[in-house]
């Protein structure tokens, strides 16, 4: 593999975003957003202003899991269809350069669109706020911003996946929101529903295995589990083992999920 082909693909797609502003627009709403909910986020209290960046990231959590998903999925759904369906896939696996390095070359590429949009947006959100944190909170923050862009990510493989998996762009995008929505959705309402029905015999073990089939999930548990008072918000902290808690193996875990699927991209595209 070559590398400087891997980079002439990447800096071709990271162009590409800039060119069509759309880093400057996600990094945007992602920084209206954190600016929001650090500053108004206590509002339904009748209190206004930060008050802790613990409490500010349980609130942009639940936001995170719904955008970052949605925008990976639709950032990367068409990468490899798109360009078989313009003709232009032929024409560049004609020249000196392997499927690999395409598909790697477009991966880094759209990583790197996604990473700077989520961090410089969820930066600048809280950039006003700067002086009131400490470097603990600013710390936690900043593992906050890394787990968001981990998920974004894995959801980024996944639509990879879509993406050479599927005949179509429309058969991709269809397949790419129903994914969000089963993500985002439906798994945990049905992970629940398993709860109940099982009335108290699922053990926390499996229950515990099963969040990990959902990169969202994890995400959750990665936030939920680096601090004590964010334990207290979520009723997570009081059904998951210890040893499923752990923030080095809940990074792993997040890890196989950018390897895997596109792994097997990389297998169906070969």
């Amino acid at each position: 593999m070559e590398w400087r082909q891997v980079g002439v693909l990447a800096a071709k797609e990271w162009r590409d975003r800039l060119r069509n502003r759309w880093v400057l627009a996600v990094a945007v709403l992602f920084a209206i957003f954190a600016l929001a909910i650090a500053y108004f986020g206590a509002a339904q209290q009748g209190q206004v202003g930060f008050h802790s960046i613990d409490a500010t990231i349980a609130s942009l959590s639940s936001l995170v899991i719904y955008l970052v998903p949605l925008i990976a999925l639709i950032l990367g759904y068409d990468a490899i269809v798109g360009e078989r369906e313009r003709g232009a896939l032929e024409l560049l696996l004609s020249m000196p350069v392997t499927r690999l390095e395409v598909l790697l070359g477009k991966y880094l590429g759209l990583a790197a669109a996604l990473t700077s949009a989520t961090a410089i947006g969820f930066g600048a959100g809280l950039l006003p706020l700067f002086s009131q944190l400490s470097v603990a909170e600013g710390w936690r923050y900043t593992q906050f911003v890394g787990s968001a862009v981990l998920m974004g990510l894995a959801f980024l493989s996944i639509a990879m996946l879509v993406s050479v998996s599927t005949g179509d762009r429309i058969r991709a995008s269809g397949i790419a929101l129903t994914l969000w929505f089963l993500s985002v959705l439906v798994f945990d309402l049905l992970l629940m529903g398993v709860m109940v029905l099982s009335q108290g015999k699922l053990s926390s073990g499996l229950f515990a295995a099963l969040l990990m089939l959902n990169p969202a999930d994890v995400f959750r548990l990665l936030n939920v589990f680096s601090s004590d008072q964010a334990q207290a918000m979520y009723g997570l902290a009081t059904v998951m083992p210890d040893s499923w808690t752990n923030p080095a193996l809940l990074a792993g875990v997040m890890l196989a999920w950018i390897v895997l699927p596109f792994s097997i991209a990389l297998r169906r595209f070969s």
